[in-house]
């Protein structure tokens, strides 16, 4: 079984013999500590839980099953393309389960970031135990959990769904082999794995999916603001050779509203806020800097295509002051 602590004297993972000796170690711990029993994985498609499947299907291969749960937080075209990518492509034993009303109910009104987090994460494990019941022998539930999530669940800064909080009565045993490392180690893992490079350096992801970046009570429409204004974000990120650059970047909705004008006529409707961050560990982050030029073009698309939006901002805030997200 994985260490509970990330060592102190533990040598950053930098190069592929270091990666390789990581994954000869936790292929052996799970294979000790799963033996022939059944796990269950929470695979969103995000680099964590991707290697954490890889690392599973190296270690028991038949013996997981992999549950992708669509809370409808997702950003637009991810569910489609999880199932392409790892039931089609990887022939994973893949379970999709579209639980979007369950959860966008659970969170109706709800605007406290830590409470929309814990509700999040509480129905993440009550899905996957309605799952695990449906199967014969499950007895683990493996998790993408990594070091930076520990750490900032520790010192209060926010709850990770998948880093404490778990129910005491939960009947699964946990599986969490990358949980001592920070991201830029897991991608190394991830390549030598000989997972997708798209896969690998796909963009980080929270949990709670866009719950985090509607802050506040979180609305459908509002909700959509966000994934169609975040999509136009990656697409012209993608065309002017940002992807990749860049080590994370996505749109927020805020829960307030200010006047504009749209064909001549008040428009009293949200604002769309980017956020462009880098950084190697996910400790502390630099802001990008945009070209003035593309920032136009995405205010110009941004508030054209996306209903309900008349204004576009720049978050500037590093980490710290600030965090990577917004909640």
């Amino acid at each position: 079984m994985v260490a509970d602590r990330r060592p102190d004297d533990m040598v950053r993972i930098t190069t592929f013999e270091l990666a390789d000796a990581f994954i000869e170690e936790q292929v052996k711990a799970l294979r000790e500590q799963i033996q022939d029993k059944k796990v269950l994985l929470a695979l969103s498609g995000g680099v964590d839980s991707s290697v954490v499947a890889a690392l599973l299907i190296k270690a028991v291969s038949d013996q997981l099953t992999s549950v992708h749960v669509n809370h409808g937080l997702l950003r637009k075209g991810e569910p489609e393309q999880v199932i392409e990518v790892f039931r089609n492509q990887m022939k994973a034993n893949l379970v999709y389960v579209d639980a979007t009303d369950r959860f966008l109910d659970k969170l109706a009104g709800v605007t406290e970031p830590e409470q929309k987090r814990k509700i999040i994460g509480k129905e993440f494990i009550d899905v996957f135990a309605e799952e695990a019941r449906k199967l014969d022998g499950i007895q683990f539930l493996a998790q993408g959990t990594i070091w930076p999530d520990i750490l900032e669940s520790e010192d209060g800064i926010k709850a990770h769904h998948n880093a404490g909080g778990l129910p005491e009565d939960m009947e699964f045993e946990l599986v969490e082999p990358i949980k001592i490392l920070f991201k830029d180690e897991v991608r190394i893992v991830g390549e030598r794995l000989g997972l997708p490079h798209n896969m690998v350096y796909r963009q980080p992801f929270p949990g709670p999916g866009l719950g985090v970046r509607c802050p506040g009570a979180i609305t459908r429409d509002r909700l959509e603001a966000v994934r169609e204004s975040d999509a136009i974000l990656r697409e012209e990120f993608a065309k002017n050779g940002l992807e990749g650059k860049v080590w994370q970047y996505f749109t927020v909705v805020p829960d307030f509203k200010s006047t504009g004008v749209k064909d001549g006529k008040r428009a009293f409707e949200w604002s769309v806020i980017i956020r462009a961050v880098n950084t190697k560990d996910a400790m502390t982050a630099t802001v990008e800097n945009i070209p003035f030029e593309l920032m136009q073009h995405l205010t110009d698309r941004i508030t054209h295509e996306v209903k309900g939006v008349n204004r576009v901002l720049y978050d500037f805030t590093p980490k710290p002051t600030g965090t990577i997200e917004f909640e």
